[in-house]
């Protein structure tokens, strides 16, 4: 049942749903992922405020559960009373991050047969966050409102988090960010940066990819401030390394039809069996049956406690 679990040994479940961010920080390379503590529950806000000193972080910073997904309790923290506000609202591990400002934010699919020292690059995109643009007449709540047609945007969820701001008036030509992530769960846009593959790209993640000698199949989240600076190897950082449950986005930004799509998805199964197929051939063994059951269960209470927060957060 389990069959992609060997896919990324290294990572838990292989990283297909509930692996925790700090296993995926500490097998990427030094420096290509923002700097970031873990803050356990519970502990008195007082102790927090001296891992937050400690770790040298400075407002504004990001803040986001250590096993998460789709930008679920994702925010933004301006000062220590929107800290202490989520760290008493938070009954799981959250961690600490600085808020990596580079103006671009790109998704990257990337594969390597355990037998091969290159990959392949499937997917390469720009992530556009939600935001939206003042007329010098509308208040924000109707500039909102405005936006209910695109795929994903929670107009009362978005209504909810920007409640005491809802009856400002945007001047013209001003733009609001609804949401500081760009996930397509969360109204964000994807726009195909297909042109843009070629050798340097691989390479770059042929090498991040190689830093464990274990990350075989998934999809990078990252933040640079240009494309050809990316490729270079600079100025970018990693905020997400999505494993064997990573959806390959590029069905989305490339102007594909149904059809088009299936087959993409079901080459990347395709890929992905055949990945852990040759792993499991190197002694990596999937996951019983009842261990990986269990497993899915726990993270679906993990997921719907961390839903049912993000949506009462304001």
């Amino acid at each position: 049942m389990w069959f992609f679990t060997p896919s990324n040994p290294t990572l838990t479940f292989g990283g297909f749903d509930g692996e925790g961010k700090r296993e995926m920080y500490e097998q990427l390379p030094p420096g290509t992922y923002p700097r970031t503590i873990y803050i356990l529950p519970h502990q008195p806000f007082k102790q927090v405020l001296l891992q937050i000193n400690k770790g040298g972080f400075i407002y504004p910073f990001a803040v986001k559960p250590e096993v998460g997904m789709m930008g679920l309790m994702f925010r933004k923290i301006d000062n220590p009373e929107d800290l202490e506000t989520y760290h008493r609202k938070m009954p799981v591990e959250y961690i600490v991050q600085e808020l990596i400002d580079y103006p671009l934010e790109v998704s990257v699919f990337y594969y390597r047969y355990p037998h091969s020292a290159h990959g392949t690059i499937t997917g390469f995109l720009r992530k556009e966050l939600v935001e939206v643009v003042g007329d010098g007449k509308a208040t924000l709540e109707e500039l909102i409102e405005k936006e209910s047609y695109r795929p994903g945007f929670k107009v009362e969820e978005w209504k909810t988090k920007h409640q005491s701001q809802l009856k400002n008036v945007l001047v013209n030509g001003e733009p609001f960010r609804i949401s500081w992530v760009a996930n397509l769960s969360r109204g964000g846009r994807l726009v195909s940066l297909e042109n843009e593959k070629d050798e340097k790209l691989l390479k770059l993640f042929d090498t991040i990819s190689d830093h464990s000698k274990h990350f075989y199949y998934g999809r990078y989240d990252i933040k640079c401030n240009s494309i050809n600076e990316l490729k270079e190897g600079k100025k970018f950082s990693i905020l997400e390394y999505n494993g064997s449950g990573a959806e390959p986005h590029h069905i989305y930004g490339n102007g594909n039809n149904v059809l088009q799509a299936y087959r993409i998805v079901l080459h990347h199964w395709r890929v992905l069996f055949e990945i852990s197929r040759a792993n499991r051939k190197k002694g990596i063994k999937p996951w019983p049956f009842w261990k990986g059951l269990a497993f899915l269960q726990k993270s679906k209470k993990h997921f719907d406690l961390l839903k049912k927060l993000d949506k009462s957060d304001d």
